[in-house]
């Protein structure tokens, strides 16, 4: 097994990941960085346009208020502050990696960057500033000292068929949200590592339930880029128009195509905006080029995808303002993060999303940095590996399929009856049924693919703690929207925690623990 020594192990490889080890090495830490795989492409991040939010002190009032009206009583106005603050200082100092645009006013352009420059630059200076990276070397699980503290990780270098033991004092999970394989364009890494392995380590999480967006795609593609859909129309399998609202219609089409096929044109798109979305989103045109569809002329057939928690809010709850958790050592940022601290129960999206991932990212990794400076080098203490499901079977091993866990999964957490169309009943029974694949993974699976393995029990994870939460909170508050109960409930009005691994609890209180059936 090789050996790596660090200060700091920052473990994902997206935007959240890259800026906590640049935030890191600022701070003069020796630092580690692994990753799924290639630091620079993986990840939502890289195939996107992504925004920041990106405001000058004399206009972030307005920013947060306009963000608090749709937070649905769930955000920390302090929180927001800190955030437009943090990313107003820093974004500009990618500087000389990343070349940002200008508008035709000769102002520089902060906020909107192109993914892929965006992560290639973000690598480029984690190079520069001494970061070491792993690609294609994804963290399996967790280690502790024995006084609970963390301690750095366990993984395999793909490429090598090597394992791997990082050591660290200060550990960042930084390794994106859980999509459950959903194709959305990019997500292949996210699988929900990070909940599972925090949740291992005794970490609660938070947010879960708002674990619902979904975005709309060609059907034959995982393009899922918005903004021409804004001009579309919509047409049934017999060619009858459809009314669905552009930007509000997620839940008119996804009650459409469970009637059946639906298509789309972008025939009403300006001849303006044509002429320039090569240059907006150049890979939106790729897939239809590819089947010789003319989008501004012919129907095409359209799905929606789930984003999971990667356009939701929940994740690894933290427990200061450096985003560490209740495990001394161990942060999480970015989408591994619960971000309803700002952004309450309405989706960051893009903007809001980006600003805490490079937020949270910078703050783990100056904490984490500080914190190992502090400790100094403490010579080699015994540490535990605490990872289970898919790797250490309580019981006998069995032949179990990943591929028709997935599917089986799949069918309870992504479709639109169960995930997005939410009763109590439906959850309760899906749930069940996530708890009977919980209980097949954490007793029997050990399959020969490690990587697999784990990713099959986090994703099954992910699900149960969104269908956990989404079954306590009963009431429809921002994203989260039950067709059983209507409306807001003043004792619903607070943050969700979610305790547990195999005995999933909840509260709204932090004090109150709900009971387990509803």
């Amino acid at each position: 097994m090789a050996r790596y020594e660090s200060d700091v192990l920052v473990i994902g490889g997206g935007m959240a990941a890259t800026w906590a080890a640049i935030g890191a090495a600022r701070e003069g830490a020796k630092v580690l960085l692994v990753d799924k795989g290639f630091v620079g492409t993986s990840g939502v991040t890289a195939t996107a346009g992504p925004g920041h939010w990106f405001f000058a002190p004399e206009k972030r009032a307005a920013a947060i208020a306009q963000r608090e009206a749709i937070a649905h009583g769930l955000a920390d106005r302090r929180w927001m502050e800190r955030v437009l603050d943090q990313t107003f200082r820093t974004l500009p100092t990618l500087e000389g990696n990343y070349e940002f645009g200008i508008n035709d006013q000769g102002v520089k352009l902060y906020g909107p960057v192109r993914g892929p420059e965006y992560l290639r630059a973000l690598r480029q200076l984690c190079e520069q500033l001494g970061v070491r990276i792993l690609d294609q070397s994804p963290a399996l699980e967790l280690l502790l000292h024995t006084d609970g503290s963390a301690a750095g990780a366990r993984g395999l270098r793909r490429q090598l068929d090597e394992p791997y033991e990082a050591r660290a004092d200060g550990v960042i999970l930084a390794t994106g949200g859980c999509a459950f394989f959903s194709r959305l364009l990019g997500s292949r890494t996210n699988t929900g590592d990070g909940y599972l392995m925090a949740a291992e380590a005794g970490v609660p999480l938070s947010g879960m339930e708002f674990s619902n967006q979904y975005v709309i795609a060609p059907a034959f593609s995982t393009m899922a880029r918005t903004m021409s859909y804004a001009w579309a129309n919509y047409y049934d399998a017999e060619g009858r128009v459809l009314e669905i609202r552009a930007g509000e219609g997620t839940r008119e089409l996804a009650r459409e195509l469970l009637r059946g096929p639906v298509y789309c044109d972008f025939q009403r798109m300006p001849e303006d905006i044509r002429a320039r979305l090569p240059q907006i989103s150049p890979n939106v045109m790729i897939p239809f080029r590819r089947r010789n569809i003319d989008p501004f002329r012919d129907r095409f057939p359209v799905t929606l995808l789930a984003e999971g928690t990667i356009r939701g809010m929940g994740g690894v709850q933290i427990a200061d303002e450096d985003c560490q958790t209740i495990v001394p050592g161990l942060y999480a940022a970015g989408d591994a993060a619960s971000r309803e601290l700002v952004t309450g129960a309405s989706s960051g999206g893009g903007a809001v999303n980006s600003a805490w991932a490079l937020s949270s990212g910078t703050w783990s990794g100056q904490a984490a940095a500080r914190r190992a400076r502090a400790l100094g080098r403490r010579g080699e203490r015994p540490v535990e590996a605490i990872g289970e499901a898919g790797l250490r079977p309580r019981r006998a091993r069995a032949e179990l399929n990943t591929d028709d866990l997935i599917a089986r999964t799949q069918q309870e957490a992504t479709h639109y009856d169960k995930n997005l169309f939410r009763r109590g009943p439906t959850l309760a029974r899906a749930l069940g049924v996530l708890d009977g694949l919980w209980r097949e993974v954490r007793d029997h699976l050990q399959d020969d693919n490690a990587v697999r393995s784990r990713e099959t029990a986090a994703m099954i994870a992910s699900a149960r703690f969104s269908y956990h939460a989404a079954l306590h909170r009963q009431e429809s508050r921002g994203m989260h929207k039950r067709e059983d109960v209507s409306g807001e409930r003043a004792e619903y009005g607070a943050r969700q925690t979610l305790y547990g691994l195999d005995h999933i609890r909840g509260s709204f209180d932090h004090l109150r623990v709900l009971e387990e059936a509803v």
